[in-house]
């Protein structure tokens, strides 16, 4: 992912599928000693749910079926992502027919025939067309031909692989394949998501509610009479948001010099966790680029860990996408001496040029932000086993601390400490402008949040339930959730949501789940004292310290001195509502 040199990438590659063909959980031999030991009480349960989740305690003509459905399920889910990235679908417009997209927009696009400008199928294109222009008819040619992509080729795809699905579940003895994926998470049951996932909505449809017929004032004023559709939706959204907030992020950009943002991040998060970091000169590293630090408990100088920082999008070959990898994680050997735990952050920023400072939007802030909480959380896990430390958590509460974090990105206090006005660092961002921020985060925020819900239960049904008809299903769904509103005439989500293929099949609620348990730690501990060390450091030992050690509902609660609520949640998105 990060080497300068194409050989030594391809020879990592074929290193790491040998190494994954000797998984310890598909090991026969290593799953009887573990099971042989748990009979004793020696070992820990977890360690034989995940041997016997891949099916080593059946017979040995089962398990070779398990395999081939594994096998046969994976080349379904790639032919599925497959047909959406080689879909080259796009739509011929006149610049008249494009009115309201930023002239950069309008220059980029490819011409046909001088007089038709070309828009293609991809999000890049998609989304800002969506959010600016001003022709109804275009959004909705837009979003119907989006909506239609791979159509009945893909639908048919998803109905074999989720019947699939189901099958490999029975095997592993499971009712759904909904009950075998949720099992090892935090929600444990499809029942309870479905239960979080319906709270959620019902609490949040008298806001949604308001938030419709505001919008809908506006389409009447702009387009006259015309009726709503969900093609209007991310339009309206964003004019609203215009009228709403004095916010120029043009200028708001101004305020964050990438130097001065890390610098910022690195003293909020040593103030507030009681840590300390220092840079490693003359470090061995893999490009000049990359910087090494070391991180330690402040009061004790006890080492912690280290963490590479390899952040410019400076050379060919390297991992294209901002994410936190676990070079090595912590662990406690049996002498009492400590693994390091060591972490590596990578992202994509463009180096300063001539002197001039490298400006990051507030988007790219609040990402950085995000990723280094997981360099913290992965630093400061003090699980005495490798199999729990680093980020080897519950994937329903792997994203907690740093959504956490995040909320400091929109406290005054803070945004001043990692911000400065790139010609006079020595002025950082206006009060107006940290309010207006704040107000803007969580604005018109029902609708929006809504339509997720509605594709985590076309998710969580199709995996909870035989043959559904997933057109039938959304006809049905889509304006119960969405307040009326009907779905796209000729559109199907389930054609062209890659989510539902690989990677979150049956656990697309995880998202949500995390931003509401965030929202009830941040309102209960920290609004009062958001840069308080005594409930940083708390914060630290109770929730960060145990890793994958402790059920994440037995961290949070003893964090909290209750079980968490979405009521914090909900409440954030009234107060701030339109």
């Amino acid at each position: 992912m990060v080497s300068v040199l194409a050989d030594v990438r391809k020879a990592s590659a074929e290193a790491e599928k040998r190494i994954d063909s000797h998984v310890i959980s598909k090991r026969e031999d290593v799953y009887r000693v573990v099971k042989a030991s748990t009979t004793k009480g020696e070992w820990m349960s977890p360690e034989v749910q995940d041997f016997e989740r891949n099916g080593l305690n059946l017979t040995l003509s089962k398990r070779e079926e398990v395999q081939r459905l594994r096998t046969q399920i994976d080349e379904l889910s790639m032919r599925y992502i497959q047909n959406l990235n080689d879909d080259s679908t796009f739509l011929l417009f006149s610049e008249k027919e494009l009115v309201g997209l930023p002239p950069k927009f309008i220059q980029s696009l490819d011409k046909v025939d001088d007089s038709k400008l070309k828009i293609t199928l991809r999000s890049h294109h998609v989304a800002p067309l969506l959010e600016h222009c001003k022709v109804g008819t275009t959004r909705k040619m837009v979003a119907v031909a989006y909506g239609q992509r791979c159509g009945e080729t893909n639908v048919q795809i998803l109905e074999n692989l989720v019947q699939l699905r189901h099958k490999l579940a029975r095997l592993l003895g499971y009712s759904n394949y909904a009950d075998y994926a949720v099992e090892p998470r935090m929600a444990k049951t499809s029942t309870k998501v479905f239960e979080f996932l319906e709270d959620i909505s019902i609490s949040l449809t008298d806001l949604a509610t308001r938030e419709l017929a505001a919008l809908k004032d506006l389409k009447k004023q702009e387009e006259g009479q015309s009726p709503f559709g969900i093609e209007d939706l991310w339009y309206y959204v964003k004019r609203a948001e215009e009228q709403k907030f004095d916010l120029d992020f043009g200028a708001v950009n101004q305020y964050f010099p990438f130097s001065l943002v890390l610098s910022g991040i690195f003293k909020i998060i040593q103030d507030l966790f009681g840590l300390k970091f220092e840079e490693i000169a003359d470090a061995e590293v893999w490009h000049s680029d990359v910087r090494l630090f070391s991180a330690s408990d402040l009061s004790s100088s006890e080492l912690l860990g280290y963490f590479y920082l390899d952040i410019y999008a400076s050379r060919e070959g390297k991992y294209g996408h901002t994410c936190v990898l676990a070079l090595q994680n912590g662990s406690l050997a049996s002498n009492g001496v400590r693994q390091m735990p060591v972490a590596l952050l990578l992202s994509q920023f463009q180096k300063e040029l001539d002197g001039s400072p490298r400006l990051l939007r507030f988007s790219e802030v609040v990402n950085l932000f995000h990723e280094f909480g997981h360099v913290v959380h992965h630093i400061c896990n003090r699980a005495s086993f490798a199999r729990f430390s680093g980020l080897r958590v519950d994937p329903d509460f792997v994203e907690i601390p740093s959504q956490v974090l995040e909320n400091w990105c929109y406290e005054s206090v803070t945004l001043k400490l990692m911000s400065g006005f790139h010609q006079d660092i020595t002025k950082p961002i206006t009060d107006e402008m940290c309010a207006s921020l704040k107000r803007r985060r969580d604005s018109i925020s029902a609708l929006k949040l809504k339509q997720d819900i509605l594709l985590c239960l076309l998710d969580q049904i199709i995996h909870s339930s035989e043959n559904v008809d997933t057109m039938e299903l959304l006809k049905h769904l889509h304006p119960k959730v969405m307040l009326g509103l009907p779905i796209l005439e000729g559109t199907n989500p389930a054609s062209c949501f890659p989510r539902l293929a690989i990677g979150y099949e049956a656990a697309c609620y995880s998202r949500i789940w995390s931003e509401v348990f965030a929202a009830d730690i941040f309102a209960s501990k920290f609004q009062d004292g958001r840069l308080n060390p005594y409930v940083g450091l708390q914060f630290r030992n109770k929730v960060l310290a145990p890793g994958g050690s402790k059920e994440p509902i037995e961290i949070l609660s003893d964090f909290l001195g209750r079980e968490p609520s979405i009521q914090a949640y909900i409440e954030n998105k009234t107060r701030n509502s339109l």
